[in-house]
């Protein structure tokens, strides 16, 4: 065996290990149909793995030898991982054994002209004993994580939300497989409650964050719920919000509740939402448990976070206010804010003071928010400066 042009073939396809792992993915993506459907993070994932066993495997075909234990003990993590994602371990083992035949032919147009037969002959018998190796250790590993799952699905539950909190859940087919799995059926558009203890007590436990789920669960099972530090974060479905004051309230809770617009945007809402708790002063909650998605953006955008949106602020805080239909609700609503009366609100506006105070009674129902009280008003003011202007106005 001549060791050192095999090394200098490994290092030449280290450098475009990249390459070749794109061509396995594409061989892998047209051949195992489980595959078909990934996306975005997904795909980035399947193409990373495979760029490291590549790597792995040339390094064993250099080296005369088989695939080491901690890179054994790492197909055993991802079995679990494809185990937790729901794909089945059939599928993950076929798209092993294809991507790899697509690898080693990719490698005799790459470096065929500096192997000799021996050298072809020998990269075969590695790839196949890494066939063999790496499938006993994904297929241990998905079924240890299976079982942990059958074991404990509670457990199982809240790993979830912590993946899905941490950001590793952005594709929406894993997220499905991953349902399916776990046999829950998450929200399209869910509203993420970051909850914690109002006063200086002890943060919330493990009791406490079951007995707030239970409070909050509808027909069927109950909101999906983990335990971040001294918070509670759940995630409900998209009509949760007043259940969630009620709880929040009944139970000497405060919190802050957003909507996402899929359960892969949790990361974002859970950041958003802590840090609304953390910046929000005390007379924010004077009327209120749970601050909403105004009140969060408002929060970020007056602490210059990166990616605080105006917009948003102006879309969560007035809502149906903007609409042309009820564009004199907005104005009856400027007014007051400028002027800090009724009756002044509606001298500007040429208008009785009745009628200015139906207004703001209108106003409010679709706001949720009272312009008397300092928090909404503070909301209110800056949402409407922040409403695009008018043509010709």
């Amino acid at each position: 065996m001549d060791t050192e042009r095999r090394r200098a073939v490994a290092d030449l396809l280290q450098g475009r290990r990249g390459e070749l792992a794109a061509t396995a993915v594409r061989a892998v993506r047209a051949e195992v149909p489980a595959y078909r459907r990934l996306d975005g993070e997904q795909i980035r994932d399947v193409a990373a793995i495979s760029s490291w066993t590549l790597s792995r495997v040339t390094d064993a075909w250099a080296r005369g030898d088989r695939l080491t234990e901690q890179d054994l003990a790492r197909f055993r993590a991802i079995g679990a991982a494809r185990a937790e994602d729901g794909r089945p371990v059939a599928a993950v083992l076929r798209a092993y054994r294809v991507g790899a035949g697509a690898a080693v032919d990719a490698v005799a147009q790459v470096c065929g002209d500096r192997l000799t037969a021996g050298d072809m002959a020998a990269l075969a018998r590695t790839v196949l004993h890494a066939i063999d190796d790496l499938s006993e250790a994904i297929s241990g590993g998905h079924a240890s994580a299976r079982e942990r799952l059958a074991a404990d699905p509670g457990r199982a539950l809240r790993d979830l939300v912590d993946d899905l909190v941490d950001g590793r859940h952005s594709s929406a087919g894993a997220l499905a497989d991953r349902g399916r799995e776990l046999g829950v059926d998450l929200p399209a558009e869910p509203l993420l409650l970051v909850a914690e203890a109002a006063g200086p007590g002890a943060p919330l436990g493990r009791t406490a964050l079951a007995e707030l789920a239970a409070d909050l669960a509808g027909p069927g099972a109950g909101p999906l719920a983990t335990l971040r530090g001294r918070r509670a974060v759940l995630l409900l479905r998209a009509d949760g919000r007043p259940g969630a004051a009620e709880a929040a309230r009944a139970r000497g809770l405060r919190g802050c509740a957003v909507r996402l617009d899929s359960p892969a945007g949790a990361a974002d809402g859970y950041r958003l939402a802590s840090h609304a708790l953390d910046a929000a002063p005390e007379h924010a909650f004077a009327d209120r448990a749970v601050l909403a998605d105004a009140d969060a953006h408002l929060l970020a955008l007056l602490r210059a976070r990166p990616g605080a949106d105006p917009a948003a602020v102006a879309r969560t805080a007035l809502g149906a206010l903007t609409e042309p239909d009820n564009r004199h609700l907005l104005d009856g609503l400027a007014a007051f804010l400028s002027t800090g009366s009724a009756t002044a609100a509606a001298g500007l506006l040429h208008l009785h003071p009745q009628t200015l105070r139906y207004r703001l009674r209108r106003a409010s129902e679709l706001t949720g928010r009272d312009p008397r009280t300092p928090w909404d008003r503070l909301v209110l003011d800056v949402a409407r400066h922040l409403v695009p202007q008018r043509a010709g106005g």
